[in-house]
């Protein structure tokens, strides 16, 4: 008896083990945030203005782990185009709150409708999104499409996705899939980032500490659930119709989006203006975001010459 209870007591901490260490996380400290915080319904928001302080508005929203700090090295390129960039960390990431609830379409577009009425913004954004920013930026253009001027997507999910058989049983096992998701989760923090021939300073750090945050690995299991697992056909046809000019950019080593979403996005979008950056991978913001806004602004020239 006195075994079996041995058994017990340690198969108990096994599971016990990734609740206590991120219950014993910290929230970040918002004296460290290089940007400004807004309050919302769901929590605070960390943003922060890149590039002139006038010109046309482009609201940038980053992927599923990485915080808005991805969109440097691209805001500044876009910035030298006279853009100015409003990028803000997601819920659970960087520096905003991690409110409870399902992260679906409609989280986010809450989160994105509270933060551009607090800070005035109405229409004629440009909308741009990689990865699961990406899956966001193009429903809620497709909601709002007379704010819109033009949608952006590099890497973007919604179309194809390569996802492989353990983390499909993560997303779907209710219980279980969350345990392991943070067992797998506490590997992720433990290794180390690889940022090489990043255009973005100190990446690899901000991506460790993600790791480190209360919140952000129920945030990210939350989003997979959430909307990760959404195609964004509808969205798209409807940005179709609607005539909204739609950029996409892609890499061609991509492991996650493979280079099938471009032909597949053309079937929902005829007038879609793509290109391939053959030596990007998924990490396409910050090891090509140089190359991929001047593959964005030759396409935005044929389209408005002007």
């Amino acid at each position: 008896m006195t075994t079996l209870w041995i058994l017990v007591l340690a198969l108990v901490a096994v599971l016990a083990l990734p609740f206590v260490l991120e219950w014993r996380k910290k929230d970040p400290d918002p004296e460290e945030a290089p940007g400004e915080f807004v309050e919302l319904s769901q929590g605070k928001t960390h943003y922060r203005w890149l590039g002139p302080v006038r010109g046309p508005v482009i609201v940038a929203i980053h992927g599923l782990t990485t915080p808005s700090v991805i969109w440097e090295s691209v805001a500044a390129s876009f910035g030298k185009l006279g853009y100015r960039t409003l990028v803000y960390d997601l819920y659970g990431r960087g520096f905003s709150d991690a409110p409870r609830g399902a992260q679906n379409a409609a989280f986010f577009h809450r989160q994105l409708d509270e933060l551009l009425a607090k800070l005035g913004l109405s229409d004629e954004l440009t909308v741009m999104g990689y990865s699961m920013g990406g899956s966001i930026a193009t429903s809620w253009a497709a909601l709002n499409p007379e704010r819109v001027r033009q949608v952006v997507l590099l890497a973007s999910t919604g179309v194809e996705t390569v996802e492989g058989p353990e983390s499909q049983w993560i997303r779907r096992v209710p219980l279980l899939g969350g345990w392991l998701h943070r067992v797998m989760s506490g590997r992720q923090a433990r290794a180390t980032f690889d940022d090489g021939g990043s255009e973005v300073a100190n990446l690899a750090e901000v991506q460790a500490a993600q790791y480190q945050r209360k919140g952000f690995v129920d945030a990210v299991l939350s989003s997979r659930r959430g909307i990760l697992s959404k195609k964004m056909e509808e969205a798209h046809r409807k940005l179709f119709q609607t005539e909204i000019p739609v950029f996409a950019v892609w890499g061609k080593q991509d492991a996650m989006i493979p280079i099938s979403a471009l032909g597949k996005l053309a079937q929902w979008n005829r007038d879609a203006h793509q290109a391939v950056i053959d030596e990007a991978d998924h990490g396409l913001p910050y090891t090509h975001g140089r190359q991929a806004v001047s593959e964005l602004r030759d396409l935005m020239i044929k389209v408005r010459p002007d």
